[in-house]
């Protein structure tokens, strides 16, 4: 008889937890993770664009406003040239023949009463189309000079708004702007209706109804009224623009949050706690809330994309940021007022949102079929 050889290597377990399986199914979900990388590519835009950007946001080109997109530098060639005459016009002398050649303009200047001044090249400076001009003054006849200056090449690839700022250096601003008030005021929304939603939904009885009525009025309350009295009160700023929002949206967290734990305050492992003589608070915390997390990430996903839009509304109807800062809102109010003769301002903000909340609420529908116990 001889002996079997027996198999000590360990087996691997097969056994996944929750959260593996969610991962597992949500990374098969090709939506769900397109845009996961369309939303830290937006987040890194948002974040660190405005400080690469060729242009600050609150830069001003008096003389390219609502210039269309270009991937080709302005001034084009036909610009230079009304450009010079435009910046010259003060200097109060005659212009000759001016030539543009290699990124160059010459001009030949004369004054019929006096003697040339060095100091008109400034007029070119000051402009957003020249720098570095200088002025060679005739040795023989002091009235009469030539006047060179480089051509800044400027590129706006979005365009310029109404005052000829950089488009696209904007909505990088606009981007932080706005993923900051909807990151924060969801966190915000978070902590308080998770909290509040938890703890009246295990203590129950009376407590709970006065809690859940104390909802009840606060929805009752108009929310453009509440943020415009805000408006009143405090000003306008980004710190009341996280308050106002989320003082508001913790009211869904809270009522989602407290039906989960009515459920959960059933289950065997709370009554073990009780019966182990675990307080509530520290049940609450290590018990009722961590179970609940999945209901919560699928809606803070949901509720991410609402609190920009409210935001958007908000700044559309001129109570959100204030310039020079800007959010997607104040853009595409801005593209609709100029929609006619400049389409462009308004496209291209419109066009991030659109793709911003896409991203937003995919990322949602993926959660919530991964974290789903029915699909499992």
């Amino acid at each position: 008889m001889t002996d079997m050889p027996i198999d000590t290597a360990p087996r691997p377990d097969t056994s996944r937890s929750l959260w593996a399986t969610a991962m597992l199914r949500l990374k098969r979900n090709k939506a769900a993770m397109a845009s996961i990388v369309v939303l830290i590519v937006l987040a890194i835009a948002g974040a660190f664009g405005p400080l690469v950007a060729p242009h600050s946001y609150s830069e001003v080109y008096p003389e390219f406003v609502k210039v269309r997109p270009s991937l080709q530098p302005y001034p084009q060639a036909e610009q230079v040239i009304p450009a010079a005459e435009s910046a010259l016009r003060r200097a109060r002398v005659d212009l000759g023949g001016i030539e543009v050649e290699d990124g160059k303009v010459r001009i030949p200047v004369s004054s019929d009463s006096r003697d040339l001044d060095p100091r008109i090249s400034r007029y070119l400076d000051r402009s957003d189309v020249f720098s570095n001009a200088e002025l060679t003054i005739d040795a023989a006849d002091p009235k009469k000079g030539m006047m060179e200056a480089s051509v800044q090449e400027l590129y706006f690839i979005m365009g310029t708004d109404a005052n000829g700022r950089d488009l696209f250096s904007r909505i990088l601003i606009s981007l932080r702007i706005s993923l900051m008030i909807g990151a924060l005021a969801t966190a915000v929304a978070l902590v308080i209706g998770v909290a509040y939603g938890a703890t009246a939904g295990f203590v129950g009885g009376r407590i709970d109804n006065v809690m859940m009525r104390f909802v009840d009025v606060m929805y009752s309350l108009p929310f453009v009224f509440f943020v415009i009295l805000l408006v009143v009160f405090f000003g306008r700023n980004l710190v009341l623009m996280f308050l106002a929002v989320g003082a508001v949206e913790w009211l869904d967290m809270a009522r989602i949050t407290r039906g989960q734990t009515l459920s959960l305050r059933r289950r065997e492992f709370v009554q073990a706690a009780e019966a182990m003589g675990v307080s509530s608070g520290s049940i609450i915390k290590r018990h009722i809330i961590p179970n609940t997390a999945g209901t919560v990430i699928i809606y803070m996903t949901l509720l991410i994309p609402k609190v920009i839009l409210l935001e958007s509304f908000l700044s559309f109807l001129g109570l959100g940021v204030q310039e020079p800062l800007t959010s997607l809102g104040v853009l595409i109010s801005e593209g609709a007022k100029n929609m006619r003769n400049a389409p462009f301002m308004l496209f291209y903000p419109a066009a991030t949102m659109t793709v911003l909340l896409f991203a937003l609420n995919f990322l949602g529908d993926g959660l919530r079929d991964a974290l789903d116990p029915k699909d499992r």
